[in-house]
């Protein structure tokens, strides 16, 4: 694991976005006994999700997240330097989807850039931003920037697929950063272990599978092929047995760089992947159930929108004095990051919907 410690950022503010339309699992007539479908629901702790109709996609939900954000905090469009947008649902191909948002939020010219990670991504675009952050020379005030996190993951699941369809939901999230020379210090811990890649893939879709045939047109067999690779694959036994090994050690990891203990904690955010994997690994940590939020039940899955969206729908109340936070991402990669730092005052951190 790397460890990291940096000076002088404050996280000013979040919002979160989640599309309207909400689904549970009895609509999705995947599992149609209903003692059975209760069983899941209570081990994945998800009863209903929010899930993009068609047509809405991150960067929807992201922009509607940022352009509330800025306004609320009175930050002037061209005062963003930085605009990193954490997603594996991107727009385009090329360019970055974070060009794109760039001038669909009415920013100035910023270093704009996508980094493509999932579960643990939240904590990496934070800490990339900062860093840049902290390299700029900006007159007459202090540097700024956005990160955006989040992913519409329906959009690539299998159709009847029982591993992925009853977990995964939609959002999108926005967070601001500032220099600040008085803010506490950032701690943070981050690795990866690409041994495990295959067991969370899309395989399809890149250069190594192309979707698009080279000259002639895919036969119908290889077509087929191709469209169940271009779909999510989890390995749940293989996420199971990653997790629990890495993320305690990961839960130690932070505590000791940071030179802290729980006790000096307020909350634990984990990336939310599911409610039977969170519980076992809080007993396992020796975290105190009140200080690991979980916002599962109507949100589901989220990917890397997950501990930007907990911290607004569970902990919205709690900032208007400061709150130390562990924010922990672990998952598809095998990747995994905690971050430990100060938060507040800043406004209540909200949800909004997309229609």
């Amino acid at each position: 694991m790397t460890e990291a410690m940096m000076k002088g950022v404050s996280l000013r503010g979040i919002r979160a976005c989640v599309p309207a339309e909400t689904r549970d699992l009895a609509a999705e007539n995947i599992i149609p006994d209903e003692a059975e479908r209760e069983r899941l629901m209570g081990s994945i702790g998800v009863r209903s999700r929010h899930v993009a109709r068609p047509g809405i996609l991150t960067s929807d939900l992201c922009q509607k997240a940022a352009d509330g954000l800025l306004d609320e905090l009175g930050w002037a469009r061209d005062t963003i330097d930085v605009l990193i947008m954490v997603t594996q649902s991107a727009d385009y191909v090329i360019p970055a989807t974070a060009c794109a948002l760039q001038s669909r939020l009415g920013l100035g010219s910023c270093l704009a850039f996508d980094i493509n990670l999932g579960c643990s991504g939240y904590a990496y675009g934070l800490w990339t931003a900062a860093s840049l952050m902290q390299t700029l020379k900006v007159a007459g005030r202090p540097a700024r920037a956005l990160v955006l996190a989040g992913d519409v993951s329906t959009s690539k699941l299998m159709e009847g697929d029982r591993a992925t369809i009853p977990l995964f939901g939609d959002a999108g999230s926005a967070t601001a950063l500032e220099i600040d020379p008085k803010a506490d210090d950032m701690f943070g811990v981050f690795g990866t272990d690409g041994s495990g890649a295959q067991h969370i893939l899309i395989e399809a879709g890149g250069l190594k599978h192309p979707l698009l045939p080279p000259k002639e047109p895919h036969s119908p067999e290889r077509a087929e092929e191709l469209y169940r690779k271009s779909r999510l694959h989890l390995n749940g036994t293989e996420v199971f047995n990653f997790t629990l090994k890495n993320v305690p050690l990961l839960v130690k990891g932070i505590l000791e760089t940071a030179n802290t203990t729980i006790d000096d904690v307020d909350y634990v955010l984990f990336h939310q992947a599911n409610l039977f994997m969170l519980n076992h690994l809080r007993k396992k940590s020796g975290l105190p159930e009140d200080k690991v939020p979980i916002a599962m039940e109507t949100f589901g899955n989220t990917s890397s929108a997950s501990i930007p969206l907990t911290i607004a729908a569970r902990l919205s109340d709690r900032f208007e004095t400061p709150q130390s936070l562990v924010m922990m991402g672990f998952g598809v990669g095998w990747s995994w990051s905690a971050i430990k730092m100060t938060v507040g005052p800043m406004p209540a951190p909200q949800v909004v919907e997309l229609a």
